[in-house]
């Protein structure tokens, strides 16, 4: 699957079928997800909305390639992830996915540009490292250090160096979780950005329920199950977030 074909509007990028995962066995099992059932069309906006345990995290990680299931299947495009090897895991991670956590897993003594660039040693089509801080608006601090940024600046470096393979899914775990309000509305308007002007797909899970507003779909997890899908009347920007 190429690139180009990945972006193809309304193409079901990921196909997630009976998907189940439990942790343990016995009396002690843990059940994080259930049966889950959904698909993610290319160049969507969807944010997974829950609670703490309610398995936003597992399910980003199986579709990331992180983690495998116990049962059920996850295809991306017509790669079957359940059946696939740790080569091709990481082989998928490397070429298609994008990564952006909580916490930013900068290396200390890189530059911005420096970290950003060690993703382009193992890519096959990535952009300009300048091009992808350009894209965060990182331009001016692309000589500087981590310790030299603040928390925002650091997620955005964070983002570009995920977005400068060109990745089809962006795939965001609490990326506003250690920041504060203002600097985590920046950093949603970079995710937004991306997801608009490059066509990524971007999946974001998240405890907060205002940053459903600009998600094309809303997906809500209770214990390890879809409890809802909703589709808002608009996307929002944003800028008309508040909590």
């Amino acid at each position: 699957m190429t690139t180009a074909d990945a972006r193809q509007p309304d193409a079901t990028v990921l196909r997630i079928r009976s998907l189940c995962k439990t942790y343990g066995s016995g009396e002690s099992a843990v059940h994080a997800l259930r049966d889950i059932d959904l698909d993610v069309r290319s160049g969507e906006f969807v944010v997974l909305l829950g609670a703490s345990g309610s398995g936003k995290s597992t399910l980003l990680n199986i579709l990331g390639g992180l983690d495998v299931p116990t049962s059920g299947e996850v295809e991306f495009f017509d790669h079957r992830l359940t059946h696939a090897t740790d080569d091709d895991l990481t082989r998928y991670r490397r070429e298609h996915v994008g990564f952006v956590f909580q916490f930013y897993n900068l290396i200390p003594s890189l530059t911005v540009r420096e970290n950003v660039a060690l993703v382009t040693d193992i890519a096959t089509d990535a952009m300009p490292v300048d091009e992808a801080l350009a894209l965060v608006a990182l331009t001016h601090r692309r000589d500087h250090f981590p310790s030299q940024l603040s928390g925002g600046e650091q997620q955005r470096v964070a983002i570009a160096r995920a977005i400068v393979k060109r990745p089809q899914l962006l795939l965001c775990d609490e990326p506003t979780g250690a920041l504060d309000y203002a600097t985590g509305k920046l950093v949603l308007e970079v995710i937004a950005k991306i997801n608009t002007e490059l066509g990524t797909t971007a999946v974001v899970i998240t405890h907060n329920a205002a940053i459903a507003g600009m998600a094309d779909r809303v997906i809500r997890l209770v214990d390890g199950r879809i409890a809802s899908i909703e589709v808002p009347e608009r996307r929002l920007t944003p800028a008309e977030l508040s909590w």
